[in-house]
């Protein structure tokens, strides 16, 4: 069976993956092109995670695509997200190019055909073989199919049932139940105030608090240009910048300063639950932004513990018990449900099998272009965003990047191109992929080792800076030796 053949690609249906599709069609109109989702629709993220209250912890103008101005609230929910999303795939005929319920096992090199070999199964478990010369990893960072959950003592013996979030059963019944929601992130300040309402009673409970940031779920500027009535590209393309300016303001102060932006961060929080809550329960010991911080809109989960309808413990657990949780200080929290809100397992690129020449590939032995590219990975670019700003800030970076250095390629007529270190990089420290200093959240402390390795110059690292990258990425000279261009691919090797 002679496998189907495309230009490009795409690994993945979510806020990447659609917006590679839109990039390569209107950057590389010439170029042909598949993507592969293993769900059974688009939304990666938003669509896996079915827990209530699911919304984004970053705003949606910043959040959301360049090209596609955002029209609603800045914190949307995930049925926004979606719909925006959908919107962004019928608007610009994306959806013949996406196949569904494919998921990839392996992805094979061969530098005589000069293509990548997809093998895949499809929603019928049916084997599905793709080449393809170039490959766009769109995937994500973490592992759709399950959360993490660390192992206590003793949690066969609870009598409950321990949920987490990533997989949030449909027959769940909290109501009137005694909750307890370990974990003091994202997902937590989102589930907490979402049921806070329908069970007996909830209790957060944290081995260390996280820095939040309460606000109203609006944008005062978008406001008045719509009672100005502006053109919404236009209001998008604005607010987008002013808030990209305020963000960056706000991340420099918090290396310049930390102090003082602690201090404001703790303010924002008092004012809904007073400073003796604050103090005891949501003053982080880390400095702002070593680790994410949440967006909480109007301040909810700060509402439902001032009204009473929810908890929060700051103690470490010593073991499950059949009614709920035995903390180490000796207190007990009887629980009929445990919810782990405790994060999710890395993963890199895709749990996908990867061979290149015939040699099983890991890339934790590569070092990372500008952590997009590695080195001895051919015709291969990985989104993977940012930190301390939006992800998709990044995926549209990413997308103008490997458009140019598609449409470089067939310039030179090279049919190969590959990152490799320059003799000036060959003594060149090499250290984990992000500095642990300076960004630490669990998830990636537990996978750093599986990361490709980074360098001590710009070219070689992943800067998690939005604000210089979007400057820098543009100018990326093509014709640096980092770059390694190969020839035409012999007629009759792809079918080989």
């Amino acid at each position: 069976m002679t496998a189907e053949h495309f230009d490009v690609l795409i690994v993945g249906a979510g806020i990447s993956g659609v917006g590679a599709a839109y990039h390569l069609q209107t950057q590389c109109p010439g170029k042909s092109y598949v993507v592969l989702e293993a769900l059974e629709s688009f939304g990666g993220t938003w669509l896996t995670h079915k827990y209530p209250g699911i919304r984004s912890d970053s705003d949606l103008y910043t959040f959301g695509y360049r090209f596609k101005p955002w029209v609603g609230p800045p914190i949307a929910t995930a049925e926004e997200i979606l719909s925006y999303m959908g919107e962004v795939i019928e608007e610009n005929d994306l959806a013949r190019h996406i196949r569904y319920r494919h998921k990839i096992a392996r992805a094979s090199w061969s530098s005589k055909a000069n293509a990548w070999t997809i093998e895949a199964t499809d929603g019928d478990g049916n084997p599905v073989t793709i080449t393809a010369n170039f490959l766009w990893m769109c995937q994500g960072y973490y592992r759709h199919s399950e959360g993490y959950t660390p192992e206590w003592p003793g949690m066969g013996d609870f009598d409950g049932r321990i949920i987490h979030p990533q997989t949030w059963p449909d027959d769940l019944d909290l109501k009137g139940k005694k909750v307890v929601m370990i974990g003091s992130g994202a997902t937590a300040a989102t589930v907490l105030p979402a049921i806070a309402g329908d069970v007996g009673h909830v209790t957060l409970l944290q081995r260390s608090p996280t820095y939040f940031i309460p606000g109203r779920n609006a944008n005062e500027l978008a406001d008045v240009l719509r009672e100005l009535k502006i053109d919404e590209t236009w209001i998008h393309e604005i607010v987008r910048r002013k808030i990209l300016h305020d963000q960056d303001a706000f991340t420099r102060r918090s290396f310049d300063e930390p102090e003082a932006v602690k201090q404001e961060l703790l303010a924002g929080v008092s004012a809904f639950v007073g400073p003796e809550i604050t103090a005891k329960h949501f003053t982080p010991t880390y400095r702002p932004w070593r680790q994410r911080i949440a967006f909480v809109p109007d301040g909810d989960i700060f509402e439902a513990v001032k009204a009473g309808k929810a908890s929060v413990v700051t103690d470490e657990i010593e073991r499950f018990e059949k009614g709920g949780v035995r903390l180490k200080s000796g207190d007990l929290l009887e629980a009929d449900v445990v919810i782990s809100a405790t994060g999710f397992n890395l993963n890199v690129l895709g749990d996908i099998e990867f061979v290149v020449d015939g040699k099983p590939l890991n890339f934790a032995d590569t070092v990372t272009y500008r952590g997009m590219m590695f080195t001895g990975v051919p015709n291969m670019v990985w989104v993977f965003g940012y930190f301390r700003a939006s992800w998709t800030l990044r995926a549209d970076l990413v997308g103008d990047f490997v458009c140019r250095l598609l449409n470089h390629m067939d310039a030179k007529q090279a049919k190969k191109v590959s990152v490799a270190l320059r003799p000036e990089d060959a003594d060149m420290p090499l250290s984990t992929w992000i500095d642990p200093e300076n960004f630490n959240p669990g998830y990636l402390m537990r996978g750093m080792h599986l990361l490709p390795k980074r360098g001590d110059k710009p070219e070689w690292q992943h800067s998690q800076d939005y604000w210089r990258e979007k400057d820098e990425l543009p100018l990326i000279d093509l014709d640096d030796a980092a770059f390694v261009y190969e020839g035409a691919v012999r007629p009759d090797s792809i079918a080989a």
